[in-house]
């Protein structure tokens, strides 16, 4: 099935978008560079830069906005308000205020990447040159300042580590254990294990 582009939404030369792929009113999309992939949705009034990566299934809320550099992998969940940035020094101005930068990304851009099957919550704002693990939460409100594990669940500003969530998006466990752990979610019944620091599915 050919995507779906609302008749408001602005998508520029050299964006790729994938099959049964909804882009909702009002949605900028910048090219070249940009991929969409299959099945995803793309909310009302969201901001989509070039050289943007974006999986398959992947929901992206309204008023989003998605900067140069970031790779969202696949079933991510982005909801509504989030934002990403880029600039680690950003400057409007050259130093003697003379001059405007230009919007150009520099050539060392941060890179930001969205681990597969995260969420990231409603108004939260993602710092550059991050990276989102495997099926984490990053909680509404959130400011990430650093990179976030598989699993792990964040909160605040600046975001901390508030436990570890399964695959189905419930907690496992309210806090990181001190030793390896294996056991069951109690919602979804999947299994999971926590070993050497890191959390993941049970083979």
């Amino acid at each position: 099935m050919a995507p779906r582009i609302h008749p408001t939404a602005i998508v520029e030369d050299g964006v790729e978008i994938g099959e049964g792929t909804s882009v909702w009113d009002s949605v900028h999309v910048r090219g070249p560079g940009t991929v969409i992939g299959r099945d995803c949705i793309i909310g009302e009034k969201t901001y989509v830069a070039y050289d943007v990566h974006i999986g398959d299934r992947v929901k992206v809320n309204a008023f989003v906005y998605i900067c140069a550099g970031v790779t969202i992998e696949d079933g991510v969940m982005v909801s509504a308000g989030t934002v990403f940035t880029n600039d680690r020094y950003p400057r409007a101005v050259t130093t003697d205020l003379s001059r405007l930068l230009p919007s150009d990304p520099p050539d060392d851009l941060p890179r930001t990447t969205v681990r597969a099957g995260a969420t990231i919550g409603a108004g939260a704002i993602i710092g550059p040159g991050l990276e989102i693990g495997r099926f984490a939460v990053v909680g509404m409100g959130a400011v990430a300042t650093r990179s976030v594990g598989d699993h792990h669940l964040v909160i605040g500003n600046p975001a901390r580590v508030a436990g570890l969530v399964c695959a189905c998006g419930h907690p496992w466990r309210r806090e990181l254990p001190i030793e390896d752990e294996k056991g069951p979610c109690q919602v979804c019944g999947l299994e999971l294990v926590w070993q050497g620091g890191r959390c993941q599915v049970a083979a």
